[in-house]
This record gives C-alpha cells, structure tokens and sequence, in this order.
C-alpha cells in the first residue's frame, strides 16, 4: 500500500509531527523504491530453481514471466514490492533475463494494469509462503514496538526493526507511513506507561523538590541541574571537594536510595540522557507526565556518576600523593646512603688514628682534632639524628593523605551545595 507524502503522524511529546520529520521526501522516496544491489544480492536473492522457473512459466507471456520473476526474487529480498516493478535494478533483471530466456525490455511494458501486477504478487505470495498483513498481525507488531519502545526512543531505528520483525514472520510491510504511525503510537505508550510505574513515587513535595533542580541558585550561581552536570577537570584537592559537596547534595537528596528498577535500564539511561541534553529552562516548560520522570532517572543516575567520579578523582589524588612520597623516600634513601658513606669514610680514618701502635693514647685526641676536625665529627653527629626522623616522616606522608580525604569528605557535609532534605525514603 503506497502511503501519502507529507502524512502526519502522533509525535513522542503528543501532537502532530509530520513524516517527513523522521524521514526527508529523498529517503521516503528511497524506502518505496529499489536500493542499489550488490553482487552478494543479487547472488542469493535473484538465483531461481528449477521449481521456480516452473511456476513462472505459468503466467504464460514473456512479459509476465519476467515481471512476475523481478517480484519473487525482490519480495524476499526488501520485505515487499516497489510499485514501479520495472525499476528494479539492471543487474537483477538481466540475471533473471538470461535465467527464463526472456529479453530483457520485455519488462518495459509490465505492470500497465495495476490489477494484473497486483494478481501476480499475490499469487508469488502465496508461493513463497508469505502474507500481507492482517488485525493480528498489526496487533503483534503494535506489541513489538511497545516493547522496544520502552528502552529505545529513536524512530528511526524502530521503524528498521519493525521491517525486520514483518520480513521474519514472512508478512510483507506496508507503506512507510502506516509503520511509521505505529511507531509514533508505541513511542507515546511508553512515555504513559513510564508516567505510570513512577507516578506513585511523585507527591506534591517530591515534585516541588525536583522543580527547585531546574530553579537558579544564587548560592552556586546556576541551577541545581546544572552545577551537577560540571564534571571535574582535574583530580586537584579542589576538584575533589567540589565533588564530595555535590555528593552530599545528593545524599541529601536520598537520589541513592531511588528506586527505579520498575522502569528497563535502556528507558532509564535514555530519559538521563534527555536531561543531561535539555537545558533547566527546557525541561521546565514540559509537561509534568514529561519531566519529571526525566529529573527522576536524571537524579539517581546523578548519584551513580557524581560517587564514581568522587572514587575516581580520590584514588587518583591519593595515587598522586603517594608517588610523591615514594619519590621523596627513594631520595632520602640516596641521601642516606651517601651519608653512610661519609660516615664510613670517617670511621676509617679515626681507627686509623685509633689503632696506630706508634701512637699513644695520649696523642689521639690531639690527632683526631687536628686531621679530622671537630666540625666534621659534629656533624656527623648531627646527621645521626636526623637520617631516622625524616624517613619516618616520609613513610608517614601517604597515611595521612588518605586521612586528609576522609576527613575533607566529612567536612563537607554542610557544603555549597542547595540546602535541601532527604525526602525518597
């Protein structure tokens, strides 16, 4: 069934869209027609059996035989047959040409009366063991697309889907836009039945508490909404704290606790997409059916996002703290090391002193001051201390950076974020 340019369909929001919103009058055109073939193609579908060359021969003309060839080889292939039979590719109809030894410009004048080409598809039809649609039929498909339209929302890819659902039951599609109607249907039967499974988690406060998402805060400069949606840049400890404030904002919030699983994780991710696309001053002109399930999945997804980016910008502080300090341990360890050689060098040359028989105890001290040096064994001395104080403190660096966040995360609990309560429990 040929399908009238510029119909109108019911649109996800509700009112009219026109089809050539999904598709352009170029791809309308192109979805009623033939497609270029490929060799593959025009291999499997355009190659005809013995059988078949037997049934064709019945409808007796050349002309017929070949019309009647190009809509059994291109009813498998596309799902159904373009109005204009004669337009089928050159390839194909040459393949077949030489196949039913028919010339090829046979075809030229098939399909003058409507009727006979219509006679013809019905009985190739029946041959092939396919069926034109039917109520229960419409009813299946209709259950189809709910179904998908409950986790995908783009048109586009239900209508192919919708193709390849009537081409595995063997029912030939009909015009794009009846198929496209249906779409649109089942796109807004599930944004009523996604209102439905959330409605009961909507009272007067929790709505009034997500529309303040979407109200400007003088306190952070923009709304709610959108300070949530600056991600970090940087795992500086400013970033961090950034983020544990929105953290606990939405602990606030109990975003955590949203239960949302009556609705399919693709329907979730998509309204959370929805959000994170529309601007605050959009999504507040929908209606209530409209956004507040998106503010809904928007918020618990929120929670998911802004706690994975808090451990990941955590981990990644304290992976940077803790290279810090080994690079600091690993140079006083040189340090040490260099001194222990100074040390032992020292050592050497007062038992070299020490252990000379020529030299009587008398003579060490005086020695010992006159070839070493008083300041040089000082600090030497000096340098004993010290080696075991500063390795202490550079083990100890890390251990406290991790104390450090744990208390920057409890610190934040009266952050900048709006001043709000828990209200989902």
């Amino acid at each position: 069934m040929r399908s009238r340019p510029g119909a109108v369909t019911w649109g996800w929001g509700g009112g009219f869209v026109a089809t050539r919103d999904v598709f352009s009058e170029d791809k309308l055109a192109q979805l009623r027609g033939f497609p270029e073939i490929n060799r593959v193609e025009l291999i499997r579908h355009f190659t005809v059996s013995d059988a078949d060359v037997a049934f064709l021969r019945k409808f007796r003309t050349g002309r017929n035989v070949l019309g009647a060839a190009v809509q059994l080889c291109t009813l498998p292939w596309l799902g159904f047959v373009p109005d204009e039979v004669t337009a089928a590719p050159a390839a194909a109809v040459g393949r077949l040409s030489q196949r039913l030894g028919v010339p090829m410009g046979e075809l030229r004048g098939y399909g003058e009366r409507e009727q006979t080409r219509t006679d013809h598809l019905q009985g190739v039809a029946a041959y092939l063991g396919w069926r034109a649609i039917d109520a229960m039929e419409w009813k299946g498909l209709d259950e189809f697309l709910f179904a998908l339209a409950m986790e995908h929302d783009s048109p586009k890819l239900l209508f192919r889907l919708a193709c390849e659902y009537l081409a595995s039951s063997r029912v030939a599609r009909p015009g794009v836009v009846l198929i496209l109607k249906r779409v649109a249907a089942a796109r807004a039967r599930a944004r009523e039945e996604t209102w439905m499974r959330v409605a009961h988690l909507l009272t007067d406060r929790h709505r009034a508490e997500l529309d303040l998402l979407l109200v400007p805060d003088a306190l952070l400069g923009r709304s709610a909404l959108a300070w949530l949606g600056i991600g970090a840049t940087s795992s500086t400890p400013a970033a961090v704290k950034a983020e544990l404030e929105k953290l606990t904002y939405l602990r606030r919030l109990d975003a955590h606790t949203l239960g949302l699983s009556m609705l399919p994780g693709e329907r979730r991710r998509f309204l959370a997409g929805v959000g994170r696309r529309l601007t605050p001053q959009a999504l507040a002109r929908r209606e209530p059916e409209r956004r507040y399930p998106i503010l809904l999945t928007l918020l618990a997804q929120s929670a998911v996002d802004v706690l994975d980016e808090v451990l990941l910008l955590f981990d990644q502080a304290v992976s940077g703290r803790e290279s810090a300090a080994k690079q600091k341990l690993t140079e006083a360890l040189a340090e040490r090391a260099r001194g222990g050689e100074n040390r032992q060098q020292l050592l050497d040359e007062i038992l070299s002193v020490v252990l000379d028989p020529v030299v009587g105890d008398e003579q060490v001290g005086p020695l010992l001051r006159s070839r070493i040096g008083m300041e040089r064994m000082r600090a030497a001395w000096a340098a004993r201390t010290e080696r075991f104080a500063g390795a202490g403190a550079v083990r100890g660096g890390a251990a406290r950076g991790r104390a450090g966040g744990v208390r920057a995360h409890q610190a934040t609990a009266g952050g900048r974020g709006p001043a709000t309560t828990g209200i989902w429990r």
